[in-house]
């Protein structure tokens, strides 16, 4: 499919799987013309993202690093602009997962550490460092950044995953909006805020939250990967160079109702 993002480039991170494998498999579905896939330690999902891409027409490589380490962020924006050249697309997804294998038997402590490493602290140093070779390399349009928040960061949720995502999604989110301050008019920088997606901690959840996700959203029923997906092709659209600043809530609408609509 042919769209204004042919003969642009991109790079995912965290695109091993979940959201980040959306949005990279979409992009490609939308005529991006060369992939960066990003992961940490998924390679093997991580070349299973690149085969979806690649069949879609989409020249596509892997880059693994760690974001909570400097040098590996070095590593990774050296070489993605290395190898792509001029980056239209850099979209922030790559996250510590603590809710699911080893991690999620850690502390409160361990987990909030692992985010706050991860998602906010390498993500906002990364982000500096991608902005720097962006601005070398001038566009037609201004390039897109976009990054992952979340619906309920602002608002609060109760229990120990309100907390810890909330913060830290929130920080994310308060320094993406500065950024886009910051980087006006050479660069775009946009947020999606997903709420409940179905990713793999959605699909193995109890009935408690299967039902609370669905009540929480007006269309009823969990967002998907390919949701998200559809929000970053539209934001990554070198057309669409009007917007920036903006932060997108994917969550089928927030049912102000709650429990109510179970009920109807």
């Amino acid at each position: 499919m042919s769209s204004s993002l042919s003969g642009t480039a991109a790079v995912v991170s965290g695109a091993s799987s979940g959201i980040g494998r959306a949005i990279a498999v979409g992009l490609a579905e939308s005529g991006l013309a060369r992939l960066i896939v990003h992961f940490r330690k998924n390679s093997e999902g991580a070349e299973e993202t690149a085969e979806m891409a690649r069949s879609h027409g989409c020249e596509t490589t892997t880059l693994t690093g760690d974001l909570s380490i400097a040098a590996d962020r070095e590593h990774l924006c050296r070489e993605a602009f290395s190898r792509l050249g001029v980056i239209h697309t850099w979209i922030h997804n790559a996250g510590a997962d603590v809710l699911t294998g080893d991690a999620a038997g850690e502390s409160f402590e361990q987990k909030l550490d692992r985010l706050w490493q991860v998602d906010v602290r390498g993500t906002i140093l990364l982000a500096r460092e991608v902005a720097i070779e962006m601005r070398r390399k001038a566009t037609p349009l201004p390039p897109s950044m976009i990054f992952i928040g979340w619906d309920q960061a602002c608002e609060g949720m109760e229990g120990d995953a309100g907390m810890m995502f909330g913060s830290t999604k929130a920080s994310i989110m308060a320094f993406a909006s500065s950024f886009a301050q910051t980087l006006a008019p050479q660069i775009r920088v946009n947020t999606i805020a997903p709420g409940w997606i179905q990713t793999s901690w959605g699909t193995e959840t109890s009935g408690y939250w299967d039902r609370r996700a669905r009540q929480q959203s007006l269309m009823n029923r969990w967002g998907t990967p390919q949701d998200v997906a559809r929000a970053a092709v539209y934001l990554a659209d070198p057309q669409n160079s009007f917007l920036t600043g903006q932060t997108i809530a994917v969550n089928g609408g927030w049912n102000r109702r709650g429990e109510e609509r179970a009920d109807d």
